[in-house]
């Protein structure tokens, strides 16, 4: 298989039952602490709390090989094609790893959300979200996990591209920083309890009333 071609659905299974986290953002210490990053530090986070790295380069992607989490095996993935080329970074790691699009689960950002607001959804349009987009077409499928991350707050933020590459201002910092912690535990949990219950837990956590 070539290197960012679409995976064929004839490879769309997962016999080993390996999960695939991956998280959505663009590589480079100018993108680090953006808005549109939040995928990146998530799965960072996690890999920080299993004491591993993420440095493995499988084509385009950096990943962390097999790990444990949540009783579960998984492999932390972080694609280097840039955002809106996201899904270009997948096909190896599939191929690597004898995954399936079943066995996925995509964190990201998602300006649609308040900021302090998670949504864990198991299919669904890319929302205008262009890392999802590109998901969708290399999966010939939008029937994956993900793990929404509000980033929109309380102000006028403008031009939502600019917005969105911009970096975190220090009034969002805590909270941001807060929800991209309980996404963590999201991820955990679909892991664990599954879609339904994940949803049940998540869905309705806002972070702003705490504040």
């Amino acid at each position: 298989m070539e290197e960012g071609s679409p995976i064929p659905k004839s490879e769309i299974r997962n016999p080993k039952s390996l999960w695939l986290i991956v998280g959505l953002g663009n590589p480079g210490e100018e993108y680090a602490h953006t808005y549109h990053n939040v995928g990146f530090r998530v799965v960072e986070l996690i890999g920080r709390g299993l004491g591993i790295r993420i440095d493995e380069r499988c084509g385009p992607a950096l990943v962390s090989g097999r790990v444990g989490l949540a009783g579960q095996t998984a492999v932390l993935v972080l694609p280097q094609t840039y955002m809106n080329r996201s899904g270009e970074a997948l096909p190896p790691v599939f191929e690597r790893f004898e995954s399936a699009v079943q066995d996925v689960i995509i964190v990201y950002d998602d300006v649609a959300l308040p900021l302090g607001r998670l949504r864990l959804r198991q299919r669904g349009s890319a929302g205008g979200h262009n890392g999802v987009k590109s998901l969708i077409s290399t999966f010939g499928s939008d029937k994956f996990l993900r793990v929404r991350v509000g980033i929109r707050p309380g102000r006028e933020i403008g031009d939502v591209r600019e917005f969105v590459l911009s970096q975190v201002v220090k009034s969002d910092r805590a909270l941001l920083d807060q929800a991209e912690k309980i996404a963590t535990k999201a991820v955990e949990s679909l892991l664990t309890d599954g879609i339904e219950k994940a949803m049940a837990a998540y869905n309705g956590i806002d972070l702003r009333e705490d504040q």
